[in-house]
C-alpha cells in the first residue's frame, strides 16, 4: 500500500505538468485561429464551424452572410489606423453578439466579415436583417468621437428540403454579389434565394473583386 501512495505522489506532479501544457497547447492553438483584432474565428476555423452549421441544413433555414463595412477607408484617413481598429474590433462584437448562439461569424479580412446561422423563424430574417445593418451603421466612439460607419450586407437564405444540402463557398459567393449590389447604391441589405452567380466567375470569386478565392487564407483587403 505504502509503494502505490508512493508512486502516486511521483506521478501526481508530472501529471499536473501535463495537465498545464495540455492547457497551455490548447490556448495556443485557440489564440492562433482567432483574429488577434476582433477575437473572431479566422477563416479556417470559421469554415469548420459554419460547415458543423450547414450539415445541418436539411432541418433548419441557414442564412450566409458577407458584410463589408462603407466609410471605413474615410474612418482610417481621417481618424487614423487606431480609430479605424475600433471600428474593426466593435464591428466584430456586434457581429458576434448577434450571431450567437445560432450562428458562427469571423473577419475575412480588412473591413470584410463573414456569418453563418440558423434561423429558427425563416419569417423573421427580413427583420433581422434589418436590425443587424442598423446597428452596424450605429456609430463608433473613438477618443470621445463619433465614427461615422455604414454597412453592405449580402445574404444567402438556403431552406431545407430532401437532400438538401449547401456549398459554403457558393453560398458565400453568391451573398458577395448580394453584397456588392447594395454597395452600388449606398449600402443596406439584400438576400438572395439562389445559388447561380450573376457575375463572371474569376479565380473562384466575382470578376473585379480584389483577393484569391474564399477558400485561401489571407483575407480580402
Amino acid at each position: 500500500m505504502s509503494h502505490t501512495l508512493a508512486a502516486l505522489s511521483a506521478a501526481a506532479p508530472l501529471a499536473a505538468g501535463w495537465t498545464v501544457h495540455g492547457l497551455w497547447q490548447h490556448r495556443l492553438i485557440d489564440r492562433a485561429e482567432r483574429d488577434a483584432l476582433t477575437g473572431l474565428p479566422r477563416r479556417a476555423a470559421f469554415y469548420k464551424s459554419a460547415a458543423r452549421i450547414l450539415r445541418k441544413a436539411r432541418r433548419d433555414v441557414v442564412a450566409t452572410l458577407v458584410i463589408d463595412l462603407d466609410g471605413f477607408k474615410q474612418v482610417n484617413d481621417v481618424h487614423g489606423h487606431a480609430a479605424g481598429d475600433t471600428a474593426i474590433r466593435e464591428t466584430g462584437r456586434r457581429l458576434a453578439q448577434w450571431a450567437e448562439p445560432l450562428g458562427t461569424v469571423a473577419r475575412l479580412g480588412g473591413d470584410e466579415f463573414a456569418a453563418v446561422i440558423r434561423c429558427p423563424d425563416p419569417d423573421t430574417v427580413s427583420g433581422e436583417l434589418t436590425h443587424l445593418h442598423q446597428w452596424l451603421c450605429s456609430p463608433v466612439t473613438y477618443d470621445g468621437l463619433p465614427l461615422p460607419l455604414g454597412a453592405s450586407i449580402g445574404a444567402y437564405l438556403h431552406t431545407p428540403g430532401p437532400g438538401s444540402t449547401v456549398d459554403l463557398s457558393a453560398a458565400l459567393r453568391v451573398a458577395d454579389e448580394a453584397m456588392y449590389g447594395v454597395k452600388q447604391t449606398g449600402g443596406g441589405w439584400a438576400l438572395t434565394h439562389t445559388l447561380t452567380p450573376s457575375y463572371r466567375t474569376v479565380n473562384g470569386r466575382r470578376d473585379g473583386r480584389r483577393g484569391t478565392d474564399l477558400d485561401t487564407e489571407g483575407g480580402a483587403q
